[in-house]
């Protein structure tokens, strides 16, 4: 079995880094006393992160990018790999969340949603892979939900990206591991985050985007295959998947306040 990399092996690389769940695990791994590599579209969110970690054991070094740019991804490996040393973590977390209204249903958030969640994910890990399969060492954790277990209210094209991530890291899991890369999937709860904002449905359990950090950065300190926090809400969710599928969609509508056609919440629109 493949086993957690730690600083002495490399640096880390945390994609979507400008906010939320990113930003914070890019602040924490600092903190710990990585070198690491900020990636995501916000040059000026990243100039202020990095300025955030000058005190830290570690430092931030910002590589301003989009993931769904493949060729940008192996730019920036091959010039992080060159500048500071091999990338021994990756924390690919870069994402977007579009809300759909079922009942105003456009295909048009499908594309932009899978672009970045699932394809830009994709570019990252050819490079991140190429250059750890040559040591035989590496670690990569992929960031997905809950909303990838089953469906919720608005994450149409959401959930079926980060379901598909959760496939993504089985399957790598499986061929990966026995190289000595170890692969880990993140499917964390309702996260205060500002793509969770303006979510037009109750969120259980909601967590605060720092503790989630926390809760990632020791569980790469693990072999787990599975981090998944908080376990009060996401253990329930799991359980859902012993029921009759019928009986878990009639619950989910109600417990999301769905199940009254007049008195649906509304969809907010927009990118978070």
């Amino acid at each position: 079995m493949a086993d957690p990399v730690t600083k002495e092996d490399g640096v880390a690389w945390v994609t979507g880094a400008s906010s939320g769940i990113g930003r914070d695990v890019a602040l924490r791994l600092a903190a710990d006393g990585w070198q690491v590599v900020a990636t995501a579209r916000r040059v000026g969110e990243l100039a202020e992160l990095a300025e955030l970690s000058k005190d830290l054991a570690g430092e931030i070094r910002p590589f301003a990018g989009d993931v769904s740019d493949k060729a940008a991804m192996q730019s920036i490996v091959e010039r992080v790999e060159h500048q500071f040393g091999k990338v021994a973590l990756c924390i690919l977390n870069a994402g977007v969340f579009k809300p759909i209204d079922a009942r105003n249903f456009t295909a048009d958030a499908f594309q932009s949603t899978f672009d970045i969640n699932l394809v830009g994910v994709a570019n990252c890990l050819e490079p991140a892979i190429a250059s750890m399969k040559a040591r035989g060492k590496g670690q990569i954790a992929l960031v997905a939900s809950v909303t990838g277990y089953g469906g919720l209210p608005t994450s149409s094209a959401y959930g079926a990206s980060k379901a598909a991530l959760i496939n993504l890291a089985e399957t790598l899991r499986i061929e990966l591991d026995p190289i000595g890369l170890l692969i880990q999937v993140v499917n964390p709860g309702f996260i205060d985050t500002p793509a969770t904002k303006n979510n037009p449905f109750p969120m259980p359990a909601l967590m605060a985007s720092p503790d989630a950090a926390d809760r990632i950065v020791d569980g790469l300190k693990s072999t787990r295959f599975e981090l998944t926090f908080p376990r009060r809400f996401t253990y329930v969710l799991k359980a859902l998947d012993f029921l009759p599928t019928t009986w878990r969609l009639a619950l989910v509508r109600k417990l999301t306040g769905w199940d009254d056609p007049h008195t649906t919440p509304d969809v907010p629109t927009g990118d978070a």
